[in-house]
């Protein structure tokens, strides 16, 4: 009888976690758009360190990313249980947050043209490690805040996927893609940032097929570093812009917008345009927030 009972448990156990990792898997696929912005900015975010600071830079960041979700995760569940009418808020928040870094970024380049942060090689020069670590901690910070808002994103989408589950279900789920994306990203971020020293290490061996394979990897890697801070820039625009774009049908119930619109009879075009249209929200809602925080610090410096 005690036999038979301990394996009807197993079996509600293996059941159990079967719909859990049935759930997460979905919760996973809904998410990946987001996914794929939240690897393009932390890639971006954590390159451009000294080469043996890279991966205790990525490890710094997916520490802070880990603490995020333990923080977001028991908070969401609480709002999606007594106040589900401010999980919208502040996603829009943090989406405008988003929108105002992209923003900036792209305002940095156009007013510095031409002119190169010789920070880091000045501290180099210097032999100064204390401005090296100070300039990694301003990185990782920053690094870190940005996950915060695309994470919170993530675990308020994996929570939609399972919102008429029972508590513990949508929990538990919650905490499976939690340490799941945070070791998919990170793990990805660090295999991008160390492409280069692969690519050095080929070299090395005598096969001319590693040669080439090392000299292509040594062209790649910085390619690919330029690229991702683009895409990355362009993720903060088209998640932002997203955010408020659902914030505001939410709110305001604008059917008529292009959310709502299907131009064209292939839903992938018609996932274009509401990119475009999410992109160009989180465009104007950015130039806005840098143009009121710079005319704030004109008439207010430090």
């Amino acid at each position: 009888m005690a036999a038979g009972s301990l394996l009807a448990l197993f079996d509600d156990i293996a059941t159990l976690l079967d719909d859990i990792a049935s759930m997460s898997k979905i919760a996973v696929k809904k998410t990946a758009g987001v996914l794929g912005d939240d690897l393009a900015v932390n890639a971006e975010q954590v390159g451009n360190v000294r080469a043996e600071r890279e991966l205790p830079v990525v490890w710094a960041v997916a520490k802070g990313s880990l603490l995020n979700k333990i923080i977001i995760v028991p908070v969401v569940l609480l709002a999606s249980m007594f106040m589900p009418w401010l999980i919208t808020p502040v996603l829009m928040i943090g989406g405008v947050y988003l929108c105002f870094e992209g923003a900036e970024k792209v305002w940095h380049s156009i007013t510095h043209r031409g002119v190169k942060d010789h920070s880091q090689s000045r501290a180099l020069l210097h032999n100064s490690n204390a401005d090296l670590l100070e300039l990694e901690k301003k990185r990782v910070k920053g690094a870190i805040q940005t996950d915060f808002i695309l994470s919170l994103e993530i675990i308020v989408i994996a929570l939609s996927t399972v919102q008429e589950e029972a508590f513990a279900k949508q929990a538990m789920v919650l905490a499976v893609v939690a340490i799941g994306i945070t070791i998919g990203v990170y793990g990805l971020v660090a295999l991008i940032v160390k492409i280069d020293d692969l690519g050095l290490l080929l070299l090395k061996a005598k096969s001319n097929l590693a040669t080439t394979a090392g000299n292509f990897l040594l062209w790649f890697a910085p390619a690919l570093m330029k690229t991702l801070t683009v895409v990355g820039t362009l993720a903060m625009f088209l998640v932002g812009g997203g955010i408020l774009s659902h914030g505001f049908d939410h709110y305001a119930k604008l059917e008529f917008t292009l959310g709502h619109l299907h131009i064209f009879s292939n839903s992938f075009a018609n996932g274009i345009v509401q990119n475009l249209f999410n992109g160009l929200i989180g465009i104007a809602a950015g130039a806005v927030v840098v143009a009121l925080v710079s005319h704030f610090h004109r008439h207010h410096p430090e």
